[in-house]
C-alpha cells in the first residue's frame, strides 16, 4: 500500500466493494477512546470511517498482540496495576568492552598527538602566527584540553555519522547527499557531481549502489528511508494536500518575517489565531507562541522562577530546561527519572528544611517534567507527578515537545493519554517542530501567567516573532488534527503513527535488541553501548538505504550509546518491514542482541 493511498484509501471505493474484498476481519471498535474527532471527510460518518479503517487495517494480523502490549505498558507505567522488572540493563561484558573501547581510543589519540608533536606533522598541529592570544601567560585557553582532545581524537573519527545534509523534504523518504573528506574526517565536503571524481571506477562505485540517485543540481545522493526525524504525523509527506495551499496563499497577505518582536510590530492576526487555537486545543485559558522551541524553555523558566525559588527537575530533562533552570538563579534539585517516590522525598525535605542556611520557606517550588523523554522513548508518570505536586503545593511545568500531537486519542499529548486534567498542570509547554511540521514553541496556562510572560519573557519581548507563514502552517496542521478541515485525515494520521510505532517497537524487541521506552511512544532507542558500534551501525544503515540517528557521549552517559529511531505516520508497513529486515542483518553483524545473549 502506498503512502498516499493509505491516507486517501477511501476515495472512489464503495463500501460494498470493500466488504466483498475483505470478508472476515474483526472490528476493533473497543480500541476507540473517548474524545476522538467526530468529523470525517466525504460525508462519511464517524462509525463508517472506523469500520472502513478496520477493513483495511494494515496490522490486522498482529492487532491483538499490539493491543495487548499497549495495555500491558499502560498497566505498568500509567495505572501501576502490574509490576515490571524487565527493563534493559547493560551486561557486564558490554560494560567491560565499552570501557575498553574508550581506553583504546584515548590511548591511540594520545600516541598520535605525541608523534605529531615530535615529527612536526599532523592535522591538528597549531600553525604559527603572531596573534597576541597565543601568549598563554596573558590569555586563558579558548578550549578545555579534554574537550579539544575528545573532539579531535574521538568525535572526528565518526563525524561522517552526524549532521548529514539532505536534498529533499524531510518526509518518510529522503535524499542524503554524499560527503567526502581529504583530511581523515577533520572536515567534510559535499561530493557534488560524479564528474568531480577522478576515475571511472570511483564513479561506478556510486552508480552501482541500488540507492544511488541524482539530487537537484546533479549532486550525488542516496535515497534513504527516514527513521530519524520528527515528522511524527507525516505532514512533510502530504504537505501539498493538507497544508500547502493555505500556507502559500498566506504569502499574498503576510511577509515571510515580521522583522520585529511581539512587543513592537511583530504581532499579526495569525499569531493571535495560533495562540487561541493552542489554548483551545489544550484546554487552557491562554497561550503564547515563540519563534524557537529551545528558547521557549530557556527564556520562559527564568521568568517564572528566580532567586528564593526552588526547581525540582527530572534528571533526564532536555538541555533547554537545564539551561533555563541555570539561568533563573533559583535553587535546583533533581529527582531520579520517573521516580515519584524520590520526588516526594525531595519535596518533603524542601518544605521541612526550607532554604539553606536561613531555613526560610521557598517562595515557590516548580516541578519540571517532560511528556516523552526524547532520548529514552518513555512517557512521564504524569498522574503521580501531579498528585505529589498538589499534595505539597508545588507548581507543575510539563514539556510536551515530543508528546503533543503524537500521544492521546486526539493528539492532545501526555495529559490526555494518562487521563490528567489540564487544569491540574500549571504550565504546558510544547513545540511546533515535530508533529505540526513548523517551527517555534508555545507556553499555555492561565491568562495571568501568559500576560506576564508576554511582557517579561525575553523570547517574546526581544526576539523576532514567529514567521507569519509558519503560523499559517501551524494553523493548518491543527485544523487537520482536530478535524476542522472537514476530513478524518488527522485521525488517520494519529492511528497510523500509533500503529507504526508499536509495530516497529514490537519487532525490534523480538529481535532480541535492548529497546528503551514504552509502547505508544514514537521514539525507540536501541542500545549500542560500545563506541565503535556507533559509527558501524550508522554506516551499515546508510549503506542499506536507512537514515538513522546515533547518539553517544556526552549527549548520553558514557556507557549508554544508542541508535534512536523516530517513526512517522508517513511510513507504510512495507517500508518498516524492509527496514526491520536490514536492521536484523546489522544486529547479527554487530552483535547487538543483548536481550538474548550477554555477548550480544
Amino acid at each position: 500500500m502506498t503512502r498516499k493511498s493509505f491516507f486517501k484509501r477511501f476515495s472512489g471505493v464503495s463500501r460494498g466493494k470493500l466488504a466483498s474484498e475483505v470478508k472476515s476481519i474483526p472490528s476493533f471498535d473497543n480500541v476507540e477512546t473517548e474524545g476522538s474527532s467526530t468529523t470525517s471527510g466525504g460525508g462519511m460518518s464517524q462509525d463508517e470511517s472506523d469500520h472502513d479503517y478496520d477493513l483495511l487495517d494494515p496490522y490486522s494480523d498482529v492487532r491483538d498482540q499490539l493491543e495487548y502490549l499497549v495495555a500491558r505498558d499502560k498497566a505498568r507505567f500509567v495505572d501501576h496495576t502490574e509490576r515490571h522488572d524487565d527493563e534493559p540493563t547493560i551486561t557486564h561484558f558490554a560494560a567491560l568492552t565499552t570501557y575498553l573501547g574508550y581506553v583504546v581510543l584515548i590511548l591511540c589519540g594520545h600516541v598520535r598527538d605525541i608523534f605529531a608533536h615530535v615529527l612536526g606533522r599532523g592535522r591538528y598541529l597549531r600553525r604559527s602566527n603572531d596573534f597576541p592570544s597565543n601568549d598563554l601567560k596573558y590569555f586563558a585557553p579558548l578550549l578545555k584540553s579534554w574537550e579539544n582532545f575528545y573532539t579531535r581524537r574521538l568525535y572526528h573519527r565518526i563525524q561522517d555519522c552526524f549532521n548529514r545534509p539532505i536534498a529533499s523534504n524531510p518526509g518518510a523518504n529522503i535524499q542524503v547527499l554524499e560527503r567526502v573528506s581529504a583530511d581523515g574526517n577533520k572536515t567534510l565536503d559535499i561530493l557534488g557531481s560524479l564528474n568531480t571524481l577522478e576515475t571511472d571506477s570511483l564513479r561506478d562505485s556510486y552508480t552501482a549502489c541500488s540507492h544511488y540517485v541524482n539530487a537537484t543540481g546533479d549532486r550525488v545522493a542516496r535515497s534513504c528511508l527516514n527513521l530519524g526525524s520528527y515528522n511524527y504525523l507525516g505532514f512533510a509527506d502530504d504537505w501539498n494536500d493538507t497544508c500547502g495551499k493555505d500556507v502559500m496563499t498566506s504569502l499574498n497577505d503576510f511577509p515571510v518575517s515580521a522583522t520585529s518582536s511581539r512587543c513592537e510590530f511583530g504581532t499579526t492576526v495569525l499569531h493571535k489565531q495560533v495562540e487561541k487555537l493552542v489554548a483551545s486545543f489544550l484546554g487552557k485559558e491562554d497561550a503564547i507562541c515563540l519563534n524557537m522551541g529551545f528558547n521557549t524553555n530557556s527564556t520562559t523558566i527564568p521568568v517564572l522562577v528566580t532567586r528564593g525559588d526552588l526547581i525540582i527537575s527530572d534528571e533526564l530533562n532536555h538541555t533547554s530546561i537545564v539551561n533555563g533552570a541555570r539561568a533563573s538563579g533559583a535553587a535546583i534539585r533533581t529527582f531520579r527519572h520517573n521516580d515519584t517516590d524520590h520526588l516526594e522525598s525531595i519535596l518533603r525535605e524542601a518544605i521541612i528544611m526550607g532554604r539553606p542556611r536561613t531555613r526560610r520557606p521557598w517562595n515557590k517550588i516548580l516541578v519540571i517534567v517532560e511528556g516523552i523523554y526524547s532520548m529514552e522513548g518513555e512517557y512521564c508518570d504524569l498522574p503521580n507527578v501531579v498528585r505529589v505536586s498538589k499534595k505539597y503545593g508545588a507548581y507543575v511545568y510539563l514539556d510536551e515537545a515530543h508528546s503533543v500531537g503524537a500521544m492521546g486519542p486526539t493528539g492532545r499529548g501526555c495529559a490526555e493519554y494518562t487521563g490528567v486534567d489540564p487544569a491540574d498542570i500549571d504550565i504546558m509547554m510544547g513545540t511546533f517542530t515535530k508533529s505540526f511540521g513548523g517551527m517555534g514553541g508555545y507556553i499555555s496556562g492561565s491568562s495571568d501567567i501568559i500576560n506576564f510572560l508576554r511582557r517579561k519573557c525575553a523570547g517574546s519581548a526581544f526576539h523576532n516573532s514567529l514567521s507569519p507563514v509558519v503560523c499559517q502552517q501551524i494553523i493548518s496542521s491543527f485544523r487537520v488534527i482536530m478535524g476542522l478541515d472537514g476530513t478524518d485525515i488527522g485521525k488517520q494520521k494519529l492511528r497510523a503513527l500509533r500503529d507504526n510505532s508499536n509495530y516497529f517497537r514490537m519487532r525490534l524487541k523480538e529481535m532480541g535488541l535492548h529497546v528503551l521506552g514504552h509502547y505508544d511512544s514514537p521514539i525507540m532507542p536501541v542500545m549500542l553501548y560500545n563506541p565503535t558500534k556507533i559509527a558501524a551501525f550508522s554506516r551499515e544503515c546508510l549503506k542499506r538505504g536507512l537514515a538513522v540517528v546515533v547518539v553517544g557521549f556526552p549527549a548520553v552517559p558514557i556507557l549508554m550509546s544508542r541508535a534512536r529511531f523516530c517513526i512517522s505516520a508517513g511510513h507504510t508497513r512495507e517500508e518498516l518491514d524492509r527496514a526491520l529486515k536490514e536492521i536484523d542483518e546489522i544486529a547479527d553483524l554487530l552483535k547487538l542482541r543483548y536481550a538474548r545473549s550477554t555477548f550480544g
